[in-house]
């Protein structure tokens, strides 16, 4: 078991000042010790390692107390260490996890934004394409577009009055007028030809049946 860096270290520094305090040479034996600590299974192992190390320092009463106070501390900083590592572990986790939602989130407002966009494409078509056979199945609704644009540009909508004064205002007027008088006496003439042609009609119809009485009475008095 191998602790991490930071824990390393924090035992490292505990073991150099417990040598120091056992007259051992840190310089010499602290990275020594940590080596053994770092590559050996079992603490049995480690145990051996330490003595035969320390026994040239320390009597035997004290030995066996010394290696197993460094074994304890050596146990106790890789807890510390897979602690951490697994609380680092877990919020690596949740935050490979938020990150994930937030991908998700964001592809499905790309998503619901492109659908948008087509939809306003195709709306945006199909309105087009209602104006046109508007157009051409109400040919009439152009004229009336036609006088209005006309109308609009002759009343431009402004609060300047001064706007009114254009000669375009009575140029338009004038055609306008123009155009009523016209038809106008297109309709009167056309009621006067109407007339005129029901007149005819009931003339010719008058004279059919005169006809008809008259070869009607001729062969009454035949027999």
């Amino acid at each position: 078991m191998a602790a991490s860096m930071a824990d390393a270290g924090e035992f490292e520094r505990w073991l150099n000042d417990r040598l120091d305090s056992l007259e051992v040479d840190q310089e010499v034996y602290g990275a020594y010790i940590l080596g053994i600590l770092q590559e050996e299974e079992s603490d049995e192992e480690k145990e051996d390692a330490l003595l035969g190390i320390l026994s040239a320092f320390l009597e035997d009463e004290k030995l066996e107390d010394v290696c197993k106070e460094i074994i304890s501390q050596w146990a106790e900083s890789c807890a510390r260490s897979a602690t951490k590592n697994k609380e680092d572990a877990e919020v690596l986790a949740i935050a490979n996890l938020i990150e994930k939602q937030a991908q998700i989130v964001v592809k499905q407002k790309e998503v619901s934004q492109e659908s948008r966009k087509r939809k306003e494409a195709k709306e945006a078509v199909l309105a087009q394409y209602a104006n046109i056979t508007d157009d051409e199945e109400y040919p009439c609704f152009l004229d009336i577009n036609t006088e209005a644009e006309e109308e609009e540009q002759a009343f431009p909508p402004s609060g300047d009055k001064s706007l009114f004064k254009n000669t375009n205002v009575e140029e338009v007027l004038s055609r306008k007028k123009q155009q009523r008088d016209q038809a106008k006496e297109d309709s009167h003439k056309k009621k006067e030809t109407d007339k005129m042609q029901r007149e005819k009609d009931k003339l010719a119809r008058q004279d059919r049946k005169d006809k008809e009485k008259k070869r009607t009475q001729k062969g009454e008095r035949k027999r």
